[in-house]
């Protein structure tokens, strides 16, 4: 067993910069809480084999035959966002949301999906402006994804989600009850008025089908690659080389989004000559949506980097991001606590359990217990007091830790998180609940999403908390829904987990 002085425990630990610009669109300023759920499933309708081409997969098994509705047809269809005048039929025409944008993602920490491929995000439907609506219809928010898709035939869909749409906090089916949600119920082609025979749910066979359909064309790994751009621990690169690979097969621009320089999403755009459904996609530029990415020094890191211990004596260079997230050997003995964060050694934990850069690291001492152990700095016993962690004479009972790939963690987690990187002498608690850590009133961004927080924190009651940078997970008593960022809006008893 590794000895606690030896292995120098490394806090991961999640700094958001709040003056950096937002890649997503920002959370809902309405709020939904449907009285029922829906709980009937689709029934069998009639559908050809999806076909995508030999590189791609087919979608519906082919032994897979379903009956029921089918789209509107749409014999002299408009082109999105490029109409001269008003379109009374949204059932052909997409609208208000005519720009449709395929997004996706490069997780590589933790590692999503294949090494060589990216991830499918989701598919939005912006206005032709740039704006756009979310949330727009409570009575299908549906929380039974998988299950509707299976009552289509849809197996190899599912499969192909399962491999290629995945979320980084490991709850796939969320993500794409979320995506569903947030995007699908706000493409106008996909209202149940648009289908003859319509059978419950069947616009969200629709939905993923195309979304995924879409994502089959838009290989972003094969396009890097070919232009020499390839994930790398050294390497960097300019945004215009990368603005260069991603346009060279279509011919318009993209977004591409960076967190803390390191590239990990890019969103195509089309315009869309009829329905969703059956209608012909043509690529187009930006919305007028920017990229978050600086100008030089882009990392494209590759998935699965390597797990290594850090040594105080270290350099911060050298330092790398634990890949790991099973449990490792409890710490023992007596060591310091060093934190990490955007990729690098910064400072250490003191005796009070505060974050600081620039002083001397304290000594803890870890001491087991069942399955874990228990810390002590000089101020006293170390215990998570109200989300933060903190040693004092004060606690009488210490808290119980563990570790997850050589990372101190907290209930099965080793996320940290501070409102900001600790400067001037100033030290930074750290929380285990991510929206604690944020002063009130700041806006923070963070991965994909832009969080207003304000009044609303002292309407919150129960635990929020951000699962590996990309999606708020909150409690909500009675369903599942999305939890209001209006500080009018009322917040209702924290229960059961459900996604911004």
């Amino acid at each position: 067993m590794e000895t606690f002085n030896q292995l120098w425990s490394v806090l991961r630990q999640r700094v958001y910069n709040v003056s950096s610009s937002a890649l997503e669109h920002a959370v809902s300023t309405e709020s939904y809480l449907p009285t029922t759920m829906p709980s009937a499933f689709p029934s069998l309708r009639s559908i050809a084999k999806v076909a995508l081409g030999s590189a791609q997969v087919a979608l519906l098994s082919s032994g897979n035959t379903v009956s029921g509705g089918s789209p509107e047809s749409c014999p002299n269809p408009q082109l999105s966002c490029h109409n001269t005048t008003a379109q009374a039929n949204t059932c052909c025409f997409n609208t208000p949301g005519g720009q449709l944008l395929q997004t996706q993602f490069w997780d590589s920490h933790p590692a999503t999906g294949p090494a060589d491929h990216w991830t499918v995000h989701g598919l939005w439907p912006d206005h032709c402006d740039g704006t756009f609506d979310q949330y727009c219809d409570s009575s299908r928010q549906y929380t039974n994804i998988t299950a509707i898709l299976q009552s289509y035939g849809a197996t190899d869909l599912l499969g192909y989600m399962d491999t290629y749409w995945k979320d980084q906090a490991g709850d796939d089916e969320s993500f794409w009850e979320h995506e569903w949600g947030k995007h699908g119920t706000c493409i106008s082609t996909l209202n149940p008025s648009c289908y003859t025979n319509y059978t419950p749910q069947e616009e969200v066979l629709d939905f993923f089908n195309k979304t995924v359909q879409l994502f089959q064309g838009l290989d972003s790994y094969s396009f890097l690659s070919a232009a020499g751009i390839l994930p790398s621990t050294t390497q960097t690169y300019t945004s215009a080389q990368i603005q260069a690979a991603l346009t060279a097969p279509r011919g318009v621009s993209v977004v591409i989004g960076c967190t803390n320089s390191t590239l990990n999403e890019i969103w195509y755009f089309y315009n869309v000559l009829g329905s969703v459904q059956t209608g012909q996609f043509e690529s187009t530029g930006p919305d007028g949506s920017k990229s978050s990415c600086p100008s030089t020094g882009i990392q494209y890191l590759p998935k699965n980097l390597p797990s290594t211990p850090t040594d105080p004596s270290t350099s911060a260079s050298t330092t790398t991001l634990p890949a790991s997230t099973a449990p490792s050997a409890p710490f023992q003995g007596s060591g310091f606590l060093e934190v990490q964060a955007s990729g690098k050694s910064q400072g250490c934990i003191i005796s009070p359990g505060t974050w600081y850069i620039g002083g001397t690291c304290a000594t803890f001492s870890a001491t087991a217990s069942g399955d874990g152990f228990t810390l002590t700095s000089s101020k006293g016993n170390c215990a998570i007091v109200n989300n933060a962690l903190s040693c004092a004479s004060s606690i009488t009972t210490p808290g119980i830790f563990s570790t997850l790939g050589g990372n101190l963690a907290v209930g099965g987690d080793s996320a940290f998180y501070a409102s900001a990187v600790p400067a001037g002498g100033v030290t930074r608690s750290l929380n285990i609940s991510y929206l604690k850590a944020l002063p009130v009133g700041t806006t923070v961004h963070v991965r994909s999403q832009l969080l207003q927080i304000g009044r609303t924190m002292t309407m919150i009651r129960g635990t929020i908390e951000l699962t590996d940078g990309r999606q708020v997970y909150a409690t909500v008593e009675h369903h599942k829904t999305h939890m209001p960022m209006r500080p009018e809006d009322e917040v209702p008893e924290l229960k059961e987990k459900s996604k911004l």
